[in-house]
């Protein structure tokens, strides 16, 4: 019978062979020649190397079990399951949109930020490189076998790609690819791969471009038919993503009332923190302002990214008091590079390279700068940042006693959850600069409470487009130009939203369960240690974990 860690690391090993790429971003570079395969064969293979893993697991009595490997075991169990619920929906075939959700987009966007420390990441990052036209080529004929099927791409989503690639094509001196550089001076290494841009990978990716525009676009669906349940299967594929990106069972008519009933709550505290921050109580007032007035905007990227560092660094000086365990290394700032920076999120974290090629990084989009408010910028770092993210994932990987698997696992409500948790607690350390930035607190609220009302909206009730532009601009501050964004991003990415309110009530509820249980010896410092001293978990994991806390 094989030990819980035999089991970790063997899923390890077959979830890296299937993204090498993302296993060489965390610094596991044992498979630098090597690109994910998007056929339905690969599909295939992954998917029964998984099950293979799964039913290994399900045979094992955690009852026998000693307290970490029960930990363990379910890790496994769990992440296996959501790999497997991924696979099932086969969600490659209709994902066709500029943002890092779409294989192709994600692709051309991460390969670069792969570093190069010795000759052997030089040849393989020439290997992938060359490698390109035959992941889109894989990647395009996958979207013909989901065309065939009915599970077609959004028109409006698959178009922007369309107009991405174009924007790619028409700037190859920018080109993201170029910048990978080995350590010592490589004549060779630049002529090769600049080389295989002009002649293998460019025109495989008009090649691609042109398949969007012919084949794919022309079968998009409309905006009045955005989500899932619009597919053949489309319930089943929605039950699968909530159920892997929230881990819990939760129906989506719950979580649809968890939303309504959050957003409803946070009125009182609007009119509070509104009346000293901007004179009025009231709410339509007080998001009128945030989202129009120019006084609260950034003057240029420069700004914005400065107010970036500044909170972060305030959150770092602050943390020994609320963590006992603080991580290693800083946390990085920097812009979202510009190529991808149209299509991404407002900002975004990622973890440092084990192998110390990379530093933990927290991205600022300064795309479009003057037209977003300064408002929410600080609890978006705290979020991303720290005590966010940056906290929870560079803490695990710290963790070299538990195996690689619980060092690095995405679990989305887990981390999600955690970072939504960071935005009220970096209040409570009295981190907010102002009340203008208690409002952009109580905004990202509002917004994440507003994902699960339009998530579920879109996938299990039908919702249009419009709608769901409709509901954020009506219940978030969150500024026009972002509202188009994050609604493309909740049809693009099906699920994934569900999991940061979902998160962050939990983590909640099982604080309030321990202060309540420990009382007068309650310590916040052991309380978070303990949370982030387990790697990323499945909520219920999480919960058992804190039990055992006396």
């Amino acid at each position: 019978m094989p030990t819980s860690n035999q089991l970790a690391d063997e899923l390890t090993e077959v979830i890296f062979d299937a993204n090498p790429v993302a296993a060489s971003l965390l610094g596991i570079r044992d498979r630098e020649d090597r690109l994910p395969d998007f056929s339905e064969a690969g599909d295939q293979a992954y998917r029964g190397r998984v099950e293979e893993i799964a039913a290994r697991a399900a045979a094992v009595d955690p009852g026998r079990l000693a307290r970490e490997a029960r930990v363990t075991l379910a890790v496994v169990r769990a992440l296996a399951e959501a790999e497997l619920d991924q696979l099932a929906v086969r969600a490659v075939e209709y994902t066709v949109t500029d943002s890092l959700f779409s294989p192709a987009v994600s692709l051309l966007a991460m390969l670069p930020m792969v570093g190069i420390v010795e000759p052997a990441h030089a040849d393989g990052y020439l290997a992938r490189v060359a490698g390109l036209p035959t992941v889109l080529a894989a990647i395009a004929e996958r979207h013909r076998a989901g065309i065939a099927a009915g599970r077609l791409p959004v028109h409006r989503l698959a178009r922007a790609t369309v107009t991405h690639l174009d924007r790619y094509l028409a700037d190859p001196a920018s080109d993201p690819l170029r910048r990978p550089e080995p350590p010592a001076d490589q004549p060779a290494f630049r002529s090769e791969r600049d080389r295989l841009l002009t002649e293998v990978v460019y025109p495989a990716v008009a090649g691609y471009r042109d398949v969007l525009d012919a084949e794919v676009v022309p079968h998009g669906r409309p905006d009045n038919r955005p989500g899932l349940c619009w597919l053949p299967d489309g319930e089943d594929y929605y039950a699968r993503l909530s159920r892997a990106h929230t881990t819990t069972d939760r129906s989506p008519e719950e979580l649809h009332q968890t939303g309504l009933d959050v957003i409803a709550g946070l009125r009182d505290e609007y009119a509070e923190v509104g009346a000293r921050a901007l004179g009025t109580s009231d709410q339509a007032e007080i998001f009128a302002r945030l989202r129009t007035d120019p006084a609260l905007r950034w003057r240029d990227g420069d700004e914005l990214l400065g107010a970036a560092r500044t909170t972060i660094a305030r959150a770092e000086q602050a943390a020994p008091q609320w963590f006992g365990r603080l991580p290693s290394q800083k946390c990085i700032v920097e812009p979202v590079p510009e190529a991808e920076a149209p299509g991404a999120p407002a900002a975004y974290y990622l973890q440092p390279a084990l192998d110390g090629s990379r530093p933990g990084t927290y991205f600022a989009n300064t795309h479009q700068a003057a037209e977003r408010g300064r408002a929410t910028y600080e609890a978006v770092a705290f979020h991303e940042g720290v005590p966010g993210h940056h906290f929870q994932l560079t803490l695990a990987q710290e963790l070299t006693d538990l195996p690689l698997l619980r060092r690095l696992v995405p679990f989305t409500a887990y981390a999600e959850g955690w970072g939504l948790y960071a935005e009220r607690l970096a209040d409570e350390m009295g981190l907010y600069s102002d009340d203008l930035a208690r409002l952009g607190m109580l905004s990202e609220d509002s917004m994440r409470a507003a994902r699960l009302v339009v998530d579920t909206g879109l996938h299990a009730k039908g919702w249009s487009r419009q709608q769901v532009v409709d509901y954020l601009l009506a219940n978030t501050a969150t500024p026009p130009v972002e509202v188009e964004m994050e609604t493309d991003r909740y049809i693009a990415a099906p699920g994934q939203a569900l999991a940061y309110m979902v998160g962050r009530i939990e983590i909640q509820r099982l604080r309030a369960e321990s202060q309540q249980r420990l009382g007068d010896s309650f310590d916040i410092r052991a309380f978070h240690d303990t949370v982030l001293g387990s790697g990323a978990l499945p909520l219920t994991v999480l919960a058992e974990v804190l039990e055992r806390v006396g």
